[in-house]
């Protein structure tokens, strides 16, 4: 088997769903580092928006007309940072607190302007690790929840990286509790 490098991916968007609303930033980092990270602002490829979903970011389709990098290069740039980062015979993990959200964003934008994943086609989910480790109900797995329970408690802040950096911590200190109670 191969070895496996744990890769935090946060999204923030404008709307609920890739076939409609635009993917507006990418924020990465890994588990083991949050320092190695990854950020990326993306020109809109669709007009759609819901306005709460602008306005919990604070990005603005028109801002990132002008600012944000063409999808397909930017989706270059993250399969590249992803390939410097995964060191030779090991493999991606794409890890999200909300990874089937962050993760067909991902996988859209990837299959639709490189024609691959980089992460292939799973994701690991911190909320359904934490609830399959703790036991809890899925509504004890909300950031507030988790981040109380790990550590100090974060509240999402939804920019992309910082909330990518945050997820990581905390995703590390579920994974070494997990290793020392099956040990």
């Amino acid at each position: 088997m191969p070895n496996e490098i744990y890769i935090c991916v946060d999204v923030e968007t404008a709307g609920p769903v890739p076939g409609q609303y635009a993917m507006l930033s990418i924020g990465a980092c890994l588990v083991e580092d949050i320092h190695t990270n990854f950020y990326i602002e993306l020109q809109p490829d669709r007009n759609e928006s819901l306005p709460e979903a602008l306005a919990i970011s604070g990005l603005s389709l028109q801002g990132l007309q002008q600012t944000g990098c063409p999808p397909q290069a930017a989706m270059q740039a993250f399969a590249d940072w992803v390939r410097s980062v995964t060191p030779q015979d090991w493999r991606p993990v794409f890890v999200a607190l909300n990874a089937p959200f962050d993760w067909t964003f991902i996988n859209d934008y990837f299959h639709r302007y490189l024609g691959h994943n980089p992460f292939g086609h799973s994701a690991l989910d911190i909320k359904a690790f934490y609830m399959g480790l703790t036991g809890v109900s899925w509504s004890e797995t909300s950031m507030k929840h988790i981040s109380a329970h790990v550590a100090e408690e974060k509240m999402l802040l939804h920019n992309a990286l910082q909330d990518a950096q945050d997820q990581a911590e905390i995703f590390r200190e579920i994974l070494y509790q997990s290793k020392s109670e099956n040990k």
